[in-house]
């Protein structure tokens, strides 16, 4: 059989009949699973590697790690806990405040991270072939690393205001573990978005710095709602908040004046939700748009 085409064959037909594909086409979704997984070992690597080099180029290095969320923490507590008095609706509002920073950062960071995460790689993304989910993946993961790096920090604060380990600290596992993945999938969802439209980052921290006074990092919701006339659309977007839920189910875990009340059977189903709704659709809406990453 001749290897030329005959007239009546397209060169497409040629290439397939010889089991050529096109450069960077985008593979099965089972295919492209397995291609991520087998990377695996080089997303470790590679979040290791940023979260190392990040603060390499300062005096005080990974210390601030642990100072920024600290910081924010003490800014947080100054303008709402001693000028606006909130530290006096809020039990244990020290506890309280912190772990919602620590946790919020989390979540932010995320996804500031994953609008970079594209643009940021250009030269890696143009210059190998590898899945391109594994960039937001792991910088999703360089997150989740950073803020275990942390958690540290948050025991000892704990413990100072009277919060000793329990079992119920065993709860904050999952709770981290079903926002790692929501992280993951917002972070995908914006790698994508954000390599379409790179204005998309500049404007992302307003978006974020908007959510953070929605989800109850310096306030409790709960006490915001109570007798207040709102619309049920609002309130049940309140509650529904999924960086709400993560930062719900972390005081919880955590704080005594917390796992002492009932939580809502709800909001474990909420975060089990969000986490597999956001996850999963994130890396469906990237894998979708592979072929198109580092072109243009």
């Amino acid at each position: 059989m001749s290897a030329t085409a005959s007239p009546a064959e397209s060169l497409g037909e040629l290439a397939a009949r010889h089991g050529l594909t096109v450069s960077g086409a985008r593979p099965s979704l089972r295919a492209y699973v397995g291609r991520l997984w087998s990377r695996r070992h080089f997303i470790t690597a590679f979040a290791t590697a940023r979260l190392t080099a990040q603060y390499s180029q300062a005096r005080l290095g990974q210390v601030w790690q642990l100072m920024t969320p600290l910081l924010n923490a003490a800014v947080y507590y100054f303008i709402f806990g001693v000028l606006l008095r909130t530290r006096h609706q809020v039990p244990d509002f020290v506890p309280f405040l912190v772990t919602g920073v620590f946790i919020w950062t989390f979540t932010s960071n995320s996804i500031l991270a994953g609008t970079r995460a594209i643009s940021g790689n250009i030269g890696l993304v143009r210059a190998l072939h590898f899945p391109r989910a594994a960039l937001p993946v792991a910088l999703a993961l360089q997150q989740l690393q950073q803020l275990l790096f942390s958690m540290g920090a948050l025991a000892v604060i704990l413990m100072a205001f009277g919060q000793f380990p329990r079992p119920s600290w065993l709860l904050a596992v999952p709770a981290l573990l079903l926002q790692a993945l929501f992280n993951t999938g917002v972070s995908m969802a914006m790698a994508r978005l954000a390599a379409r439209t790179p204005d998309i980052a500049q404007l992302m921290p307003f978006v974020l710095r908007t959510w953070m006074y929605a989800s109850g990092v310096m306030w409790s919701l709960q006490s915001v709602l109570k007798g207040r006339d709102l619309p049920e659309l609002v309130v049940l977007a309140l509650q529904g908040n999924p960086a709400a839920v993560y930062i719900d189910l972390m005081r919880f875990a955590l704080i005594d004046s917390y796992t002492s009340a009932q939580l809502p059977p709800h909001v474990w189903a909420l975060a089990l939700g969000w986490a597999v709704l956001i996850g999963v659709g994130g890396f469906l809406y990237f894998w979708k748009a592979e072929e198109q990453y580092g072109r243009g």
